[in-house]
């Protein structure tokens, strides 16, 4: 919609221009909206549009180099930041990594940005995520919950089939009954606090906590373009110059955080028209 582009075009312009940072969470959008004019404007195309229109939020990037990458006809915007020298062979490297961000959806730029709050709870995910599917615990760990959910309470039906598929242990859930596995998985949750303190359970849960790391982390992610399918993006950039720091990177996609609702729109334009 051409209408629609142009307000973006605007609210972009009006952002850059004023003093205000924005940030990931909508700071400063109603600012923005109140200082600029753009929240009269946002009512008037709104109701010439058709559809709700809402800023969201907006981001600014600055230094040595700043790179924008648009994917798919206008889904995924992309801004990455880095300071270094500004050369070509820099900014190919920015651009690419632009292109890494808009596929891969990185949350961080490195571990480093990670906060003990957001580790601890990963780390609470990963166990209860283990405890929820005793199947995929370490197996000196599982037979203990299944020797207690034979002797208490499988029939023996479960029985029988453990006995039968115990040689190929991945393939047992396939085959046991769901009360059979609903009870192993309370057992489980039960005996947690013992789990926890398992040492091989420690290990399980550090090596899932790390791969997270490595998948939401963008300087340890795998580089999308690696002839090896090994080389991290870190190692990528190391590889054009070793210099190059990046200092923000700001992905947005279409539709992202969108409240997905049911309510009487033209009450709501009307109400905003007469506000």
């Amino acid at each position: 919609n051409e209408i629609f582009q142009e307000f973006v075009q605007d609210v972009a312009e009006k952002a850059l221009a004023s003093s205000l940072k924005g940030g990931s969470n909508g700071e400063d959008v109603e600012e923005l909206l109140s200082s600029t004019g753009l929240k009269d404007e946002l009512v008037e195309k709104t109701a010439t549009i058709g559809e709700k229109l809402s800023v969201r939020r907006f981001e600014k990037a600055s230094g040595d180099l700043v790179v924008s990458y648009i994917h798919g006809a206008g889904r995924i915007g992309v801004l990455v930041a880095a300071n270094g020298e500004n050369n070509d062979a820099n900014k190919e490297a920015l651009n690419n990594i632009a292109m890494q961000i808009a596929a891969m959806n990185p949350q961080y730029i490195s571990q480093a940005d990670i906060s003990e709050d957001e580790k601890a709870k990963l780390e609470d995910i990963v166990k209860e995520s283990a405890l929820n599917d005793p199947f995929s615990l370490p197996k000196p760990i599982l037979m203990e919950l299944i020797e207690e959910a034979k002797e208490k309470h499988w029939n023996d039906e479960d029985k029988k089939i453990f006995e039968e598929k115990k040689s190929k242990m991945n393939f047992l859930p396939n085959f046991l009954s769901e009360e059979a596995k609903n009870a192993l998985s309370d057992i489980a949750v039960a005996a947690k606090e013992k789990i926890y303190s398992n040492k091989i359970f420690s290990g399980l849960v550090s090596g899932r906590v790390n791969k997270q790391y490595k998948e939401i982390s963008l300087m340890d992610q795998v580089y999308v373009k690696a002839e090896d399918g090994k080389q991290t993006v870190a190692k990528y950039l190391e590889s054009v110059d070793k210099n190059l720091q990046i200092t923000k990177m700001v992905r947005f996609e279409v539709g992202e955080g969108i409240e997905k609702k049911e309510e009487d729109f033209a009450a709501e334009v009307a109400a905003q028209m007469n506000s």
